[in-house]
């Protein structure tokens, strides 16, 4: 059932004073786009005849596609609770279309769209439950974000060690204003490193938040004079920021199927969790985009690094864990993924996963039940649990060979992540860096 009709969204825009409304998309990389119009322009976006030139989008087709259409989502209409309240400025998320009133292949929504009415034709509807972590830091005294910080906070400190408590505040009350059920937040492992987690949410939605959280995290930060960072890995020595997303599957009378009727992990669970990590290498470039990611997927520093799962509460090392909440609160986490992906095409592809090992019935391997979050690559890789790919590169390499990616994300897609990844990477392998000239410089 939907949120909004169009007669309500006029009425809200009347009674609010909403003076634009941001028609919002993104590209392929997960960066957030958007049309603003002024609200005497509304019937025109709700009648779907706002277009942009998709040449100008990073990753868009970019030869005989160029005028793309915006279709708004109604439901995902909400006020910025940051912006002027003389004159708002609210936002609808847009699915892209083309010219010829088709959903345009390469629009990411469109893609986890497609995933998800799958799902529903299988009986089965999923939610999705983030926990975004990031950083905090100073600017310098040239107005540039900076990785250093004066605060040498710890897990769950408090003011006034903890010095981004009101920073947290803010966020969490603006982003309550805006439909989010947060759940709860605390400082991190690291100085300056924060968690919000908020309550799970359809898969879609869950998809948008997570495109509003970053930039409502980035935009009150600012207030406040701090620069707020997604960034895996920005500080070598201490643990990296990840975005742990765990899954809850619903058959069509709303009964978690995650779970058996002993309160026990399904079958189904078991096959959902075989077929994400049969595709979990092939999916990392995707749920880990950049080279920094794999500064995070290092062994010692709380993140995954081993293809496995664990029930266990030692089993904070495995890719897939399972929480300690059973029978009807059962779910899946997969820990690897951070915030920098494309969150739409992230969570399509480990529900496309997971879709295709229960379609297929597969059988997760033998559960890990060791704590082998400290040992090292060599270890690992000498032991008879894979591993994630150590680099970028070998990302681009595993994302190549699992034909999976290309069936799910479409062709043209698979190609442009390919070509883009492939730049990226040869641009940091011709990069001399300082670890480089601290090591070699006075030796050679």
């Amino acid at each position: 059932m939907s949120k909004y009709t169009r007669e309500d969204i006029f009425r809200i825009v009347e009674e609010e004073d909403v003076a634009f409304i941001r028609l919002q998309f993104c590209d392929l990389f997960g960066v957030p786009k958007n049309i603003a119009i002024p609200s005497s322009q509304l019937e025109k976006a709700l009648s779907n005849e706002c277009m942009f030139d998709g040449i100008s989008i990073d990753g868009f087709t970019r030869d005989d596609e160029s005028d793309m259409y915006l279709y708004p989502d109604l439901d995902s209409f909400e006020i910025y609770p940051w912006r002027p309240q003389a004159g708002k400025v609210a936002r609808m998320f847009c699915n892209v279309y083309t010219s010829d009133n088709k959903p345009f292949s390469g629009d990411p929504r469109s893609i986890l769209g497609n995933v998800i009415k799958r799902a529903a034709d299988m009986g089965i509807s999923f939610k999705v439950n983030p926990r975004l972590e990031f950083f905090l830091f100073d600017y310098d005294d040239n107005g540039n974000p900076t990785a250093t910080t004066k605060e040498r906070a710890g897990y769950f400190d408090v003011a006034p060690l903890d010095q981004g408590e009101n920073v947290r505040r803010e966020i969490i009350l603006n982003l309550e204003e805006m439909g989010f059920n947060i759940s709860s937040s605390h400082h991190e492992i690291a100085p300056a490193q924060h968690e919000i987690q908020f309550e799970e949410e359809d898969a879609l939605r869950a998809a948008d938040m997570i495109m509003t959280f970053r930039m409502a995290v980035k935009t009150i930060a600012k207030k406040h004079g701090l620069y707020a960072t997604f960034m895996p890995k920005p500080v070598e020595g201490i643990s990296g920021s990840g975005m742990h997303m765990s899954f809850l599957a619903e058959n069509s009378d709303g009964e978690n199927i995650f779970v058996d009727k002993d309160g026990q992990l399904s079958e189904t669970a078991g096959s959902f969790i075989a077929g994400v990590l049969s595709h979990a290498r092939g999916m990392t470039l995707i749920t880990n985009p950049i080279v920094n990611s794999y500064k995070r997927l290092v062994p010692g520093y709380d993140a995954p690094v081993n293809i496995s799962w664990s029930q266990s509460s030692n089993g904070r090392s495995a890719l897939i864990r399972i929480p300690s909440r059973k029978s009807s609160a059962t779910r899946i986490e997969v820990r690897n993924p951070d915030a920098t992906c494309n969150p739409y095409l992230a969570i399509a592809l480990i529900l496309a996963a997971g879709l295709e090992g229960i379609e297929k019935k597969l059988t997760p391997p033998a559960e890990l039940t060791e704590n082998i979050r400290s040992i090292s690559f060599d270890q690992t890789s000498s032991s008879n649990v894979d591993v994630l790919p150590m680099t970028l590169g070998e990302a681009i390499t595993a994302f190549k060979a699992d034909e999976f990616g290309k069936e799910i994300l479409s062709e043209s897609v698979y190609r442009k992540i390919i070509e883009a990844k492939k730049a990226e990477w040869k641009e940091f392998r011709t990069c001399v860096t300082k670890w480089e000239l601290d090591k070699y410089l006075n030796n050679f």
